[in-house]
């Protein structure tokens, strides 16, 4: 029998709410329809629908976004309790947390169903994070699940190929994708490069972005999740096993064969995972020290 793994994607609606409770409940809501799946993805920073909790939160600058690292303890106990009884790996998107100092850290926390938590902290924060004080972490290890090796790349990071690189060639198979872009354009750069990382990579993506329109200080979110992989024989054409439908908040559920994937690094058209190590020295010689941005 081929190994496969069962995923789900959430496409999570930031909305007011009058408390963590209510936050809680549609959280909840959402997991219920995950049922079958053994990996289940949320978005980027969906905590921000915390920040509605404040009755005065639609006169308050960006800058207080920081408040919602007052949640986290709760939010942990909320994705722990979901992936202890619901026997999944839960990839709780993203939350801010106090870092040192004054920081903040936009980090993603993965729960298992045996009550472990991993947590990645985004290493490449998009230019508009900065208002916010948030810091950039400095580590990129994948996650072995057992069943499967993940990897996490948040948003922006998707962006930046030596992240996805690194992760792939440290054993992932998957990269899951929480993401939160403020316009369709920011989307699509999000989601064609995560597309471009399954094919240099040969892996699947998991991309999770999420959707809502709350209005000052709050970005705007546009989604359309998805499930990605290699563009190969045994493969859509398009690389794109499912998507959800445009903004509108929904679940949407996949099985990913990883045995193909092994054998497409191996036997495919285009065997870019090997491929790119082959001319590893090319690369090194043809990038010289001029070459590089200033320290």
């Amino acid at each position: 029998m081929s190994r496969t793994l069962s995923v789900a994607a959430v496409q999570f609606e930031m909305r007011p709410v009058a408390d963590f409770a209510e936050f809680a409940g549609q959280v909840t809501t959402l997991v219920d329809q995950t049922e079958g799946a053994q990996v289940t993805v949320f978005p980027e920073l969906f905590t921000e629908s915390l920040f509605t909790i404040d009755p005065d939160w639609r006169s308050d600058p960006v800058s207080a976004l920081g408040r919602i690292a007052d949640y986290t303890d709760d939010y942990r106990a909320l994705f722990a309790d979901l992936a202890r009884s619901r026997g999944q790996t839960i990839l709780a998107g993203s939350h801010l947390v106090r870092g040192p100092g004054d920081s903040l850290l936009n980090v993603a926390h993965l729960f298992t169903p045996a009550g472990e938590m991993y947590t990645h902290e985004k290493t490449h924060i998009f230019p508009a994070e900065a208002e916010w004080g948030t810091a950039e972490g400095d580590t990129l290890e994948p996650i072995d699940l057992g069943n499967v090796t993940v990897g996490i790349a948040i948003c922006y990071e998707a962006e930046v190929p030596e992240v996805s690189t690194v992760l792939s060639r440290r054993g992932a198979e998957l990269i899951l994708s929480p993401s939160y872009t403020f316009t369709e354009a920011g989307f699509y750069r999000v989601r064609h490069c995560l597309a471009a990382r399954c094919i240099e990579n040969q892996v699947y993506a998991v991309h999770a972005p999420v959707t809502g329109r709350l209005g000052s200080p709050l970005s705007p979110g546009w989604a359309r999740a998805s499930v990605l992989g290699p563009c190969d024989t045994g493969f859509p054409a398009d690389g794109v096993l499912i998507e959800a439908p445009q903004n509108v908040e929904s679940v949407i559920h996949a099985t990913l064969d990883l045995d193909a994937l092994a054998e497409n690094r191996r036997s495919g058209a285009a065997t870019t995972f090997h491929d790119r190590q082959r001319r590893a020295g090319l690369y090194r010689n043809s990038f010289h020290e001029d070459l590089l941005p200033a320290p």
